[in-house]
């Protein structure tokens, strides 16, 4: 509509400079006109140029935008990838190499990070006015077990943070000890994705596993991170099958799930203890644990990671 009115008021312009070519009277008249006229046409000829740019920078803007989220979205897996943040008092475990383990699933993206210690009690995704209003949902602290380069072992925290986007620096605040939250600015980037095979299987060939006890480090995610699994702990291989012996730190777990079979403490006294199976070794194995210390029974999910290279025999010490 803007281009056909346009068009009219050039063919007046056109009109009115062949009435002054074809009669002298009112050339005056006619030249004003033609020149308030021409004025105009110039100045909607311009802003027609102007709302054409805009829109060209308004669409490159919103491909720019759309080829980002597109260029974020992975394949359903496990990746390693790195966790950078703006503070060197807020970062993932030295123990960790800068990295964390980043879970694509039905397309939401959430890495879990092993910070350096226990002096983070809580995160939340976006910025810390918000994290203190009432209702705020906070991301709860797991206890991981990080093993530095010298073998020494140490019990940190550590969060599952959703991720909105690959490789741009998006909101987590934090608060400490100290009671007050704090904005942060974090970036995940350059996943890699992990072989699933040996993400199912574990590297670790459990068939080389001679009949006998032996102890062996482990980690454990999920859960509110108030309860955790004795590490080291025993395992026994008999027959080509391997059973761990799980003691909690907590006397409130009536029975735990794995792979669907439901497993009863082995004793009466004291924090709860279970024998079950191991089907790998290095890798995430799946448990849910029953915990009766809430008002109601509650059944919690967590992974617990046996790491190979910590086992020793229990007879030997090697």
């Amino acid at each position: 509509m803007k281009a056909k009115t346009l068009m009219n008021k050039i063919l007046i312009v056109g009109g009115l400079s062949a009435c002054l070519l074809l009669g002298g009277c009112g050339a005056g008249q006619a030249a004003d006109a033609i020149s308030a006229e021409s004025t105009v046409v110039t100045q909607e000829s311009t802003s027609a140029q102007t709302e054409s740019t805009e829109v060209i920078v308004e669409t490159t803007e919103v491909a720019a935008t759309e080829t980002a989220q597109n260029e974020a979205q992975l394949p359903d897996g496990v990746y390693t990838a790195e966790f950078s943040t703006d503070s060197s008092m807020f970062h993932v475990s030295e123990a960790c190499d800068g990295k964390g383990t980043l879970t694509v699933k039905d397309g939401v993206m959430t890495i879990h990070i092993s910070l350096g210690s226990k002096k983070i009690l809580n995160l939340y995704p976006g910025l810390a006015e918000d994290a203190a209003k009432d209702g705020a949902v906070l991301l709860e602290p797991t206890t991981d077990t990080v093993t530095y380069s010298d073998d020494m072992t140490e019990e940190v925290y550590g969060f599952d943070v959703p991720v909105p986007v690959i490789g741009e620096e998006f909101d987590l605040a934090l608060i400490g000890t100290k009671g007050k939250w704090y904005d942060h600015k974090v970036k995940v980037s350059e996943p890699v994705v992990e072989d699933s095979q040996e993400a199912a299987n574990g590297s670790f060939d459990m068939s080389t596993l001679a009949d006998g006890s032996y102890t062996i480090e482990l980690t454990m995610e999920g859960g509110s991170g108030r309860a955790s699994i004795q590490s080291p702990a025993q395992i026994t291989a008999a027959g080509g099958a391997v059973t761990a012996t799980l003691e909690w730190s907590s006397p409130n777990y009536d029975y735990m799930l794995v792979n669907g079979e439901k497993y009863l403490p082995v004793n009466t006294e004291g924090n709860s203890v279970f024998e079950v199976p191991v089907e790998a070794l290095d890798a995430p194995l799946a448990m849910i644990g029953d915990t009766v210390a809430m008002s109601t029974p509650h059944e919690v999910e967590y992974t617990v990671t046996f790491h190979s290279d910590t086992l020793q025999s229990a007879e030997s010490g090697k």
